[in-house]
């Protein structure tokens, strides 16, 4: 994204979502819109509330949009039923598993539409997702190949010829973490739990995930895991 453009952003207060959305800003990109999707999942309390303070921090607009019927997809996300892995249930080197209890069918797919409509809407050319290509070697929709595909559908499905653009999709957790670091992210708005709490819980994936990211960067933000 080199011109100065309008942008709606994915806002769920993860790493990747916040060192994008800030990362956008810094380009001088406006958002027009941060977008934070309610589907059940059960940090969805914490996501809201850590994205309205992000956003709020950055001045932008912020919106939540609900998909209950996502309960309708199996997954350990957002079915109380199952429960998500945690400790030495998880398997960070898993490649190639996109399948593992805490998938969510289509759930990029489904995100990226809605933000296109969003940004059609309020005339912005982008829409910003936060993926990795850490996470891509075991979900294919955080990779290069899923971002190009989805800019090459949605100009066809909007007016305007949205496109999708990502600045950590060739990044690791812990290049992410460092670029929020010269970005002076306040980590403490952030929330890459798969669950609500006071604190992150430290156990699950993605948890698991920052905790390596943020060793390896030698980023101290112990605080905020629980325990």
């Amino acid at each position: 994204m080199e011109a100065k453009k309008k942008v709606v952003v994915l806002l769920s207060a993860g790493l990747d979502s916040t060192v994008n959305i800030f990362e956008t800003i810094k380009h001088g990109h406006k958002v027009v819109l941060a977008l934070t999707f309610d589907y059940g999942q059960k940090a969805a309390k914490k996501e809201i509330e850590q994205s309205a303070k992000i956003a709020k921090h950055l001045n932008v607009p912020h919106k939540v949009v609900s998909l209950p019927w996502f309960k309708d997809f199996n997954s350990s996300l957002t079915q109380d039923s199952i429960n998500i892995p945690t400790g030495s249930e998880v398997e960070l080197e898993n490649k190639g598993q996109p399948k593992s209890s805490v998938w969510v069918p289509n759930r990029n797919g489904i995100f990226l539409n809605i933000a296109a409509g969003y940004a059609e809407a309020l005339g912005a050319g982008t829409v910003v997702p936060g993926f990795n290509r850490e996470e891509a070697e075991t979900f294919a929709d955080n990779s290069r190949e899923f971002l190009e595909r989805s800019s090459k559908a949605l100009e066809l499905s909007t007016s305007n010829k949205v496109n999708v653009g990502c600045y950590t999709i060739h990044m690791n957790k812990p290049e992410l973490v460092l670029l929020g670091q010269g970005l002076d992210i306040p980590w403490e708005l952030t929330w890459p739990c798969y669950l609500s709490g006071d604190k992150w819980c430290g156990e699950c994936e993605s948890c698991q995930r920052a905790r390596r990211a943020f060793a390896a960067a030698r980023v101290d933000v112990s605080n905020l895991f629980k325990g």
